[in-house]
């Protein structure tokens, strides 16, 4: 008999004003059971940095085909498809082929090693964005996770700030990228 996910709730009010997106968000995220909170939260950051009506937590880990995140425009196309953790080069080659941009938040003591070694083969895909998280930031935001979570996040010139009725915590999120798109 398969393990059940675990349901965590998030009701969130960004404040983006890179992006000029101000909104309430009250969101549903079911924690796979081999999933790790800090991976579930990187999901939940990256759904904030990328705030939209539009976009959509996958199956992710319960159904290989999909990312972890994706937007969707009105006749199905992917505009963006958002992965956590390590891909192959492989996957995010198509996913290069299959959405108008492909954005990673890598995190993990390897995320700089994996890197060096998927750089070379992803090299023409311009349209792909890597963020590396460090391991303090990842762990926070593992702190940060509950059940139920009231969260409060703010962005301004690149610089994330996530809080709750115990923590903020500052994400440098340009100082976490290590790989822009081509304009």
């Amino acid at each position: 008999m398969a393990l059940a996910a675990t349901i965590f709730k998030a009701e969130v009010d960004i404040s983006d004003i890179d992006r000029h997106h101000y909104r309430h968000y009250a969101l549903t995220l079911a924690r796979h059971p081999s999933e790790t909170s800090e991976r579930m939260m990187v999901r939940l950051l990256a759904f904030l940095h990328h705030a939209d009506e539009q976009l959509k937590f996958t199956r992710g880990l319960s159904e290989t085909s999909e990312p972890d995140l994706w937007l969707k425009d009105m006749t199905g196309q992917t505009q963006l498809w958002v992965e956590t953790g390590m891909p192959e080069s492989r996957r995010l080659t198509q996913a290069s082929g299959r959405a108008g941009k492909v954005v990673v938040y890598a995190y993990g003591r390897n995320a700089p090693q994996w890197w060096k070694q998927t750089e070379k083969a992803v090299a023409r895909r311009d349209n792909l964005v890597v963020y590396i998280l460090p391991l303090s930031v990842t762990r926070a935001l593992s702190e940060m996770a509950a059940r139920s979570m009231r969260l409060v996040c703010s962005i301004q010139d690149g610089q994330l700030y996530l809080t709750n009725d115990d923590h903020t915590l500052h994400i440098d999120l340009p100082a976490c990228l290590i790989r822009d798109a081509s304009p």
